[in-house]
């Protein structure tokens, strides 16, 4: 509990707090209560969200008392954003990606000991205030001056299409959650990314002229990329952490694919492994960078966090396989599925041409290159060579009941899909 701060900056996870000084002695000091809100606005949380639940786990490793705050009533309203103004989702959707985010958010925290995590819905709160009583015991708190600068706000001031006052009231909202929580739980510090500074100061003013209390916010620094691209799975893609919007395979192959220059970052932020452990691989990385066990340590680690042990192992083993360096047969249906989502493919069924399958998917030019190719040595069937032209697919070939791996010589793949009945 004494070193948590030093170790939560050394791992790149602070970036501004409203009085670090007094905050590190109440950590000190502690434990403490706090807390970190997410809102409904997919189905799934990604990346970002991610830097707050492992700050979460820190924290609660050293003794504090974490609360996990899902905004059923936020959700309804969003966040302003930069780009305009954000479509509402039925009061249904939101009830929905809820539960979603409930159950994802469990996998990260301990609900168990001493200082076990309590999660919360802000539409708990939210949804029994009256407008009478939100203007005259909320309201009466803000000045429009300090809500009319804010970033966002003023930005989308500016813009042809300016702010809706639904969109506006957010930062009250989230505001009165900081309040809701520190009376219920005596709830003293609030985290978020950089980008949820204006609102995370929201709740400390608040606090403070209502109750006449000092409380903390600390935010963390937005993740980016070394090379100045924006950190997630494509150009402005999200790395989700639901396995049905980005699957476990391709989750893993995302951490493994990163870039020298910014593994070692990574591996403070995302995962739990010790200095010693991160100085040796930054070690290894210089000296052998071929092995990349760096990103192999932060790739398994963090898959392993989200997704548990047997999807990393699956992950593992299936990137195995593509190098022609173990088996298709013991990998499940989610991970086929994700190692097949980019690759060309053919319809396949038992008894139909191979020759056929190369050249709908892409593999060869026709029927006759496709026959040489074969005759050549260069097909392979779930990494099992084809020496017969007239070659059909099997029972024993179809994995999964769906999937057939074809490869043209060493690393062009393509995926058989077994036609439907």
């Amino acid at each position: 509990m004494s070193n948590v701060l030093d170790e939560l900056q050394w791992r790149g996870l602070v970036s501004q707090t409203t009085d670090i000084e007094a905050l590190r002695d109440a950590l000190e000091n502690g434990p403490i209560t706090y807390y970190c809100g997410f809102d409904p606005t997919a189905p799934s949380l990604h990346h970002g969200h991610l830097v707050q639940l492992v700050l979460l786990r820190h924290l609660q490793r050293a003794g504090h008392n974490p609360i996990a705050l899902v905004g059923g009533a936020t959700g309804l309203i969003g966040d302003p954003r930069m780009s305009g103004e954000r479509v509402l989702n039925s009061k249904e959707i939101v009830a929905t990606w809820v539960e979603r985010l409930r159950e994802q958010i469990s996998r990260f925290l301990s609900f168990e000991g001493d200082n076990a995590a309590t999660m919360v819905n802000n539409l708990d709160w939210h949804a029994e205030l009256t407008a009478l009583d939100f203007l005259r015991e909320v309201g009466k708190h803000y000045r429009l001056g300090t809500m009319l600068a804010k970033d966002t706000v003023a930005r989308r001031l500016a813009s042809d299409e300016g702010i809706s006052f639904t969109e506006f009231s957010y930062q009250i909202l989230q505001g009165m959650d900081y309040l809701e929580l520190n009376r219920r739980y005596e709830c003293t510090l609030q985290t978020g990314g950089n980008d949820q500074w204006g609102n995370l100061l929201s709740g400390v003013e608040l606090i403070r002229k209502a109750d006449k209390k000092s409380v903390h916010a600390l935010t963390t620094p937005l993740i980016t990329k070394s090379d100045g691209t924006k950190f997630g799975k494509t150009e402005g893609g999200a790395v989700w952490l639901d396995p049905e919007m980005m699957s476990p395979y391709a989750f893993y192959q995302f951490w493994l694919n990163a870039a020298d220059d910014d593994v070692i970052g990574w591996l403070k932020t995302f995962t739990f492994r010790t200095r010693e452990q991160i100085e040796e691989l930054e070690v290894s990385m210089k000296e052998k960078p071929q092995l990349r066990e760096a990103q192999r340590a932060l790739a398994g680690d963090v898959t392993t966090l989200v997704h548990g042990a047997r999807a990393t192992e699956q992950a593992i083993a299936a990137s195995a396989a593509l190098f022609g360096k173990g088996e298709f047969n013991g990998l499940d249906v989610q991970t086929l599925d994700g190692i097949t989502a980019e690759l060309k493919k053919a319809t396949v069924s038992v008894g139909s041409s191979i020759v056929d399958a190369l050249v709908e998917a892409g593999l060869e030019n026709g029927k006759g290159a496709a026959r040489r190719a074969i005759a050549s040595g260069g097909v392979y069937i779930n990494n099992e060579k084809v020496v017969d032209e007239d070659a059909v697919f099997t029972q024993e070939q179809i994995l999964a009941d769906k999937w057939v791996m074809i490869r043209r010589g060493k690393k062009n793949w393509a995926a058989g899909q077994v036609a439907a009945d």
